[in-house]
């Protein structure tokens, strides 16, 4: 194998890109056999990976990096593929291994020579750059681990200071001796036999323990080596305390670990959550100033409570007077799963008939919210970014439209802007999805006695140059809170912008909040009933961004307002309650957990919209229609048909 070199944007970008990642991860990861990489050295560095391994030999005297003697090669020297681009990057990087950050970088060394004269000449070449391998000289430097042929432990103090040993746990080593141990290694096939799928043996876990506790009580981290491998084991691993990942898969390891806050949550723990703020520029016009999701405040202090269902009129032939669909935008069956988990419990999943929707658009496999949510809302495939319109231009007409045609009181409500794709479905039409002035001029028709959410900047910065406030304040009481929506007299517009926030623990009810108000503003304006929509638009945010825990935290909003939706279809009695999606956002899967804890780890396979079938739950008279398996054109069309 020939030596490689990167030179210029290549390896500046890789500088920048290790610091970050460095920061929230939360175990040491060991490139093992760094030499076999496809270009050894910069491939594992450009992962920001914390030790890297080189075997030596000390050949015709040349370190040689190989793994048997019959695998050397004279341009593979320890030199050219380690001790030069190191010295290099730190000089970049002003005397550290990443620029902008005090993460550490250690080289173990696996003198597979003589041990000896193998040693000596690799302190004799590390030696010329003390202000790179010296800790004395420079507290940044790399650190020197010695594995493999290590010599007796009595015989340590014959190197410099700087050279450090890999450790055995059952030694009994003199404190002299303890502080030039960096580390202690045990070969994993001495104690488990486990392959890396499911679970370890209980009493194959205990004896790594022991080695885990051993080591740990020297006040040494720990390495397994001929581990198996992949992300089971490193989770695995990442539980039971062991503090490095030996790994010959670098890139699959790192990222596994990176932003790793991100990946997991318990509620009333901040143990390893994000730092700063996660946020996503994948949002369309209507929700591009969203803020993001601050990490901090997704750490609740406690679960939510669980509404327990009547059943009374539970899917009974009862007339259907009033209708709430509520929509989770992004909500798969994973994220369901993870807030159940998390919150022990949801009301969502109380709900007894169920059934599954598929979601696909007309022009494309994978929907966005436009199609997804007009579809919803008119019983049409549509093409994506097309809004309740055909492919033609033609309007489709909406629940929204069918119930006030019925003489019923209709509600758009959502926990975003009331101008994104899904609440617009429900009020406006237009071809496409970012087309805000078009679709906001539609409530100028005055179908709507109510809408709900975030947004100004759409009704007063306007390229049409229409006083849209102005033209709906004569239809409209317009308020700009949800708690002034019940005093309001007449339709209502309330424009709240804390329902473009992120949901925390101090605005978790807000969604719940406006539902309530919605029913009693709707029971208001109509005894005939009423058709209400509610979106809880943010838990597709947390899919765009890849945050669990803001799946999680959206989630419970959202099923805070099922709940209030639950209690009014068992006090009414008449009332029929539809929860869906439409659409699944960031292929969520989850891989660990704690049912006693409520811990959870989830990854996103991507950071858009996926095809999965998406759970259809119903509550109240006629829910049974809602079982089986069917498009999400059905939803609407059963709605339609049960409250005729």
């Amino acid at each position: 194998m020939k030596k490689t070199v990167l030179k210029g944007g290549l390896l500046a970008a890789m500088l920048c890109a290790c610091a970050a990642a460095l920061a929230q991860r939360p175990i040491l990861i060991h490139s093992h056999n760094d030499y076999c990489r496809r270009v050894p050295f910069y491939q594992a560095y450009a992962q920001g990976v914390y030790s890297i391994e080189a075997d030596l030999f000390l050949h015709e005297g040349q370190l040689l990096v190989g793994h048997d003697p019959e695998d050397l090669t004279p341009d593979m020297t320890f030199e050219g593929l380690y001790v030069e681009p190191i010295v290099t990057l730190y000089a970049r990087n002003g005397g550290r291994a990443w620029r902008g950050s005090d993460e550490e970088l250690q080289l173990m060394i696996e003198l597979k020579s003589e041990t000896v004269p193998t040693l000596d000449a690799v302190t004799e070449v590390l030696s010329r750059y003390p202000e790179v391998f010296d800790p004395a000289v420079n507290p940044h430097a790399v650190r020197i681990a010695v594995t493999g042929r290590v010599p007796e432990p009595a015989d340590f103090g014959k190197w410099p200071a700087w050279v450090r040993f890999d450790g055995r746990w059952d030694a009994d080593y003199t404190p002299e001796q303890l502080d030039r141990i960096a580390l202690v290694s045990a070969h994993f096939r001495n104690y488990s036999r486990w392959n890396g799928k499911g679970s370890i043996l209980p009493a194959e876990r205990e004896r790594l323990e022991e080695v885990i506790d051993a080591a740990h009580a020297m006040g040494k981290p720990v390495r397994f080596w001929d581990a198996p491998e992949g992300v089971t084991v490193y989770y695995t691993f990442y539980d039971m305390g062991i503090d490095y990942i030996n790994t010959d898969k670098p890139e699959v390891c790192a990222e596994f670990f990176n932003d790793f806050g991100n990946k997991n949550y318990r509620i009333g723990e901040r143990r390893d959550a994000a730092q700063g703020v996660t946020g996503t520029k994948r949002l369309d016009k209507a929700t591009r100033d969203f803020a993001g999701f601050r990490n901090d405040k997704l750490q609740l202090s406690k679960s939510i409570g669980v509404y327990a269902p009547t059943y009374r009129n539970d899917g009974g032939k009862g007339r259907v007077k009033n209708v709430i669909f509520l929509i989770g935008d992004g909500m798969g069956l994973a994220q369901i799963v993870a807030a159940a988990y998390a919150n022990q419990g949801l009301t969502t999943l109380g709900m007894k008939h169920i059934g599954l929707q598929r979601n696909n658009a007309r022009d494309a496999f994978t929907t966005d919210s436009a199609a997804g949510g007009s579809a919803l809302a008119t019983g049409e495939r549509h093409d994506n970014r097309h809004i309740a319109m055909s492919g033609d231009g033609e309007p489709y007409p909406s629940l929204s439209d069918y119930f006030r045609d019925k003489g019923r009181a209709v509600g758009v409500v959502t926990l975003g802007n009331a101008a994104d794709a899904t609440p617009t479905a429900f009020y406006g039409h237009s071809v496409e999805r970012d087309n805000s002035d078009e679709l906001t001029r539609c409530l100028l028709d005055g179908r709507l006695d109510l809408l709900c959410g975030s947004g100004m900047r759409e009704f007063t910065r306007r390229a049409d140059g229409i006083d849209l406030v102005g033209a709906l304040k004569e239809k409209y009481a317009f308020v700009r809170s949800v708690d002034e929506m019940e005093g309001a007299q007449g339709p209502v517009i309330c424009i709240d912008e804390r329902m473009d926030e992120a949901a925390s623990e101090s605005n978790l009810t807000l969604l719940a909040d406006a539902t309530r108000a919605s029913i009693a503003k709707l029971r208001e304006r109509s005894r005939n009933g009423f058709f209400l929509m509610v979106e809880g638009a943010k838990i597709d945010y947390a899919g765009h961004s890849r945050c669990l825990p803001g799946s999680i935290v959206e989630m419970l909003s959202f099923d805070l307002a099922v709940a209030e939706a639950l209690k009014f279809a068992d006090t009414n009695g008449e009332t029929l309650v539809v929860v869906t999606a439409d659409h699944e956002t960031g292929g969520l899967t989850l891989l660990d957990g704690d049912e006693r804890t409520g811990r959870v780890m989830g990854v996103y396979v991507t950071d858009d919209h996926t095809p999965l079938m998406l759970p259809v739950f119903a509550y109240g008279p006629r829910a049974d229609r809602f079982c089986g398996t069917y498009w999400n054109t059905e939803i609407p069309r059963m709605i339609r048909a049960v409250t005729e």
